[in-house]
C-alpha cells in the first residue's frame, strides 16, 4: 500500500535582486531544483535519498513535508494532498534545533505539549524515549550540556514521540563523528523496527543509504529527478558486520555507477547558490 505518493513534482527559485546563474550558457535569475519527480513509497518503508549537491533532495522532503509548495505536481500522504505540514508526519534536521532553554525531557515534552497531551502523559512518554536512546539520567541536561551525538538522539526522540506515521530525516548525522554516526544508524534501525514508522532519509553517504534502506532513490544532478531506484535486499536486522559483506559491496558499487556521472554533471555546472544546494 503506497503511504507517499509523489507526482510530477517541479520546483523553481526566484533567486534575489541582482542574482544570476548560468543555465545551459544563458544567465537567468530563476533556477529550477526539481524536474518531474514521480515517487512512490510504501508504508513502512524506509527510503534514503541520494544525488550530487543541487539534485533538490532537501527540496523535495521540504515539500513532502509540506514545509514548501512546488510549483508544479502534487504529494499526497494518503490520498490527501499536502499544502502544508500535517500532523503526521515528523521532521529531523540535520541541525539539532532543540530549545537551548529547555531540558532534554522538556525539549521532547514540546512535541507532545503542542498536540494537547496531558502533562503526566507527556512527561512519562519523553522519558520512554529518552531510555530508548539510552539517555536515562540526562533528563536534566541543556543542549549545550550534550555532546552533539546526545542532542540529535534527542532531537530524534522529539520527533518519534508524537508517533508520527511519517518521518523525514535531512542528513541528520553529517555533523557526527564516524563512529557516533554509526551507533546512532544502528539505534535508528533497532526502534525502526519496532515502530513501523515510514522514514524518508536524505544522505550523501552511499554506505548509510545502503545500511539503512529498503530502496534507496537515486536523483540526477540539477534539475533533480528520480534517476534509479535500487531494492537494497540484505537481510534485516542489520549489525555493522553486514558492510563487509560481499552483498554489501556489490551494492556500493551499484549505487556509485548510477551517481557518478550525475556528480561529474554537478561539479561542472555548479552555479547554483548554496541555499538551494541539497
Amino acid at each position: 500500500m503506497d503511504r507517499i505518493v509523489v507526482s510530477g513534482i517541479r520546483k523553481t527559485f526566484q533567486l534575489k535582486p541582482g542574482q544570476y546563474v548560468t543555465v545551459d550558457g544563458e544567465e537567468t535569475d530563476r533556477v529550477t531544483v526539481l524536474d518531474g519527480v514521480d515517487l512512490n513509497i510504501r508504508k513502512g518503508e524506509f527510503i534514503t535519498l541520494v544525488g550530487p549537491s543541487g539534485s533538490g533532495k532537501s527540496v523535495l522532503l521540504d515539500i513532502i513535508g509540506g514545509l514548501t509548495q512546488a510549483s508544479k505536481g502534487i504529494v499526497q500522504l494518503d490520498g490527501t494532498t499536502i499544502t502544508r505540514p500535517d500532523p503526521k508526519t515528523g521532521y529531523v534536521f540535520q541541525q539539532y534545533a532543540l530549545f537551548p532553554w529547555r531540558t532534554a525531557l522538556s525539549n521532547i515534552e514540546y512535541a507532545l505539549e503542542v498536540r494537547g497531551v496531558p502533562k503526566r502523559e507527556r512527561t512519562d512518554r519523553a522519558r520512554y524515549f529518552l531510555a530508548l536512546f539510552g539517555l536515562s539520567g540526562f533528563e536534566d541536561r541543556y543542549p549545550n550540556q550534550l555532546s552533539g551525538g546526545m542532542q540529535q538522539r534527542v532531537a530524534i526522540a522529539r520527533a518519534l514521540a508524537s508517533n508520527p506515521e511519517v518521518l523525514l530525516m535531512d542528513e541528520p548525522f553529517a555533523a557526527l563523528d564516524a563512529q557516533t554516526r554509526e551507533i546512532l544508524q544502528s539505534e535508528l534501525l533497532k526502534i525502526w523496527e519496532k515502530i513501523n514508522t515510514t522514514v524518508i532519509f536524505v544522505t550523501h553517504s552511499i554506505d548509510e543509504a545502503i545500511y539503512l534502506a529498503d530502496r534507496i532513490v537515486v536523483m540526477t544532478a540539477r534539475p533533480g529527478t528520480v534517476k534509479e531506484i535500487i531494492d537494497i535486499d540484505l537481510p534485516r536486522p542489520r549489525d555493522g558486520d553486514i558492510r563487509s559483506s560481499t552483498e554489501f559491496n556489490a551494492h556500493r558499487a551499484r549505487v556509485w555507477k548510477a551517481l557518478r556521472d550525475e556528480v561529474n554533471k554537478a561539479q561542472k555546472d555548479w552555479a547554483l547558490s548554496p541555499a538551494y544546494a541539497n
